[in-house]
């Protein structure tokens, strides 16, 4: 695909069947490239603003997961509590936060993070097509910030241009089915 993509990665987006696979690969693998402690796909219709965290990696039993088994009506309150998710809305270049708790409260809310995942470094990686939202991918640490390098920054940007369509054919399939 791309000399930005890792090439263990590169090979999970060009040989995964479908998007379950995809996804259920991608994860760890996004994980382990980027020595994180957890890696999850929130995916969410932009029309319905049905979402689900689907697939989730952790690196070992001590870290929480995040996992929706069924799709949730997100809070209409989300945007004005989650600052990462309103720019996220506006499809807003991904976020690469280094420290949770040093971070502009303009970009992310300290206690939302706190309360709702106990992260401390994270990427809020937006997949966003025709103007819309339709899934954030979000590698993270807990216990020390992170310095998010470019090459990094890069392969994530690549990694979410080569999943976004995958995410939206799994969005409207798992909805069709849903009615």
């Amino acid at each position: 695909m791309t000399d930005r993509i890792p090439p263990a990665i590169d090979h999970i987006l060009t040989a995964s069947p479908t998007p379950e696979v995809l996804f259920d690969a991608l994860m760890p693998s996004v994980g382990e490239f980027l020595a994180c402690d957890r890696c999850f796909l929130y995916l969410r219709d932009p029309k319905t603003r049905l979402g689900r965290v689907a697939f989730c990696w952790i690196r070992h039993s001590g870290i929480p997961t995040v996992y929706d088994q069924a799709w949730k009506l997100e809070p209409a309150s989300l945007p004005d509590i989650d600052p990462m998710f309103a720019a996220a809305l506006r499809t807003e270049p991904s976020l690469f936060i280094e420290d949770v708790e040093t971070t502009s409260p303009d970009v992310l809310s300290q206690e939302f993070e706190r309360r709702s995942f106990g992260h401390r470094a994270l990427i809020h990686a937006h997949l966003c097509q025709d103007g819309k939202l339709w899934g954030v991918l979000q590698p993270c640490l807990f216990d020390q910030p992170r310095k998010w390098i470019a090459a990094e920054q890069h392969a994530i940007d690549a990694i979410v241009q080569a999943i976004t369509p995958k995410a939206v054919t799994y969005i409207k399939a798992a909805n069709a089915t849903n009615v």
